[in-house]
C-alpha cells in the first residue's frame, strides 16, 4: 500500500511546477501585428513587415492604425524596390484618403516610384506620363511644399523624355519618307515642349521635312530659327550642307 502512494506523490511534485510555469500566449491583435511590422521594418525585412501590416490593414482595430498600416505597406514596397507594387499601394492610399495630411508626401513618392520605372525614350513612356502627372499634381495642389524646386526638376526631366520620344519618332518618319507625319510630330513637340533641350535638332528635322514636300519658305524659316537661336548647335553645319544640296 505504501509502495503505491509514494510514487504517486513524487509524480504530483513534478506536475505542480510544470503546471505553474505554463506560458500565457500574447494576444495577437492589430496592435501586436503593427509593432511586429515595425520591428521587421527596422531590420530591413520589408516583405515580412508588409505581411504583418496587411493583417493590421485588413482588421477593424481603429481607422487611424489601419490608415497608418496602408501607408507603411506602400513605404516598405518602395524601399524594397518593388516600384509597381509601391505605386499601386500609394495610389490606393490617395483614393482612400484624398484629404489626408500625408497626401503631398504620397504624391511625391508616387512620382519617384514611376520615375524608377521609366524606360529609354525609344520605348513605352507610360511610366513617364504617370510620373509627370504625380509631380504636376503635387506642384499645383501644394505650391508651398518644401520640395517644389526638386519637383520641378523631375517635371522637366519627364517633359524632356517625352519630347525626346517625339523627336525620335519624327526623325524615323523623316528617314522613311513620311514627311507630313514628321512635320506634325515636330510641330506638336514645339508647342508642347517649348523648353526641350534638343530644340535645335527639332528645327533641323523640321527644315528637312518641309523641304522634301516642297514647302521651301517654311523650310527656310525652320532653318533660320536654327541658325539664329542656336548658334552653337552641332546641327548647323549639316543644315547648311542640306540647303546647298536641296534648295
Amino acid at each position: 500500500m505504501h509502495k503505491t502512494i509514494i510514487p504517486l506523490l513524487v509524480l504530483a511534485l513534478f506536475l505542480i511546477p510544470a503546471c505553474s510555469s505554463k506560458v500565457v500566449p500574447v494576444e495577437k491583435n492589430a496592435a501586436f501585428y503593427f509593432q511586429e511590422g515595425e520591428e521587421f521594418y527596422e531590420k530591413g525585412l520589408y516583405k515580412d513587415a508588409i505581411a504583418s501590416w496587411e493583417k493590421v490593414r485588413d482588421s477593424y482595430y481603429s481607422p487611424e492604425l489601419n490608415t497608418l498600416a496602408e501607408l507603411k505597406i506602400a513605404e516598405a514596397y518602395f524601399l524594397d524596390e518593388e516600384y509597381i507594387e509601391a505605386t499601386v499601394a500609394y495610389e490606393a492610399f490617395l483614393q482612400n484618403h484624398p484629404n489626408h495630411p500625408r497626401v503631398p508626401d504620397v504624391l511625391y513618392q508616387v512620382g519617384l516610384a514611376y520615375t524608377y520605372q521609366m524606360l529609354a525614350p525609344d520605348q513605352d513612356q507610360t511610366s513617364t506620363t504617370y510620373a509627370l502627372n504625380a509631380f504636376r499634381t503635387l506642384k499645383e495642389r501644394y505650391p508651398e511644399d518644401r520640395r517644389i524646386g526638386e519637383v520641378q526638376i523631375y517635371i522637366d526631366r519627364c517633359l524632356n523624355m517625352l519630347a525626346t520620344r517625339d523627336l525620335i519618332v519624327a526623325n524615323y518618319y523623316l528617314r522613311t519618307g513620311y514627311y507630313s507625319a514628321s512635320i506634325n510630330r515636330i510641330e506638336g513637340l514645339l508647342e508642347k515642349y517649348p523648353n526641350f533641350y534638343q530644340l535645335d535638332k527639332a528645327y533641323y528635322v523640321l527644315g528637312q521635312a518641309y523641304s522634301f514636300i516642297g514647302e521651301n519658305e517654311k523650310s527656310i524659316t525652320a532653318f533660320n530659327t536654327l541658325f539664329e537661336d542656336y548658334t552653337g548647335s552641332e546641327h548647323i553645319a549639316d543644315a547648311q550642307e542640306f540647303i546647298a544640296e536641296n534648295q
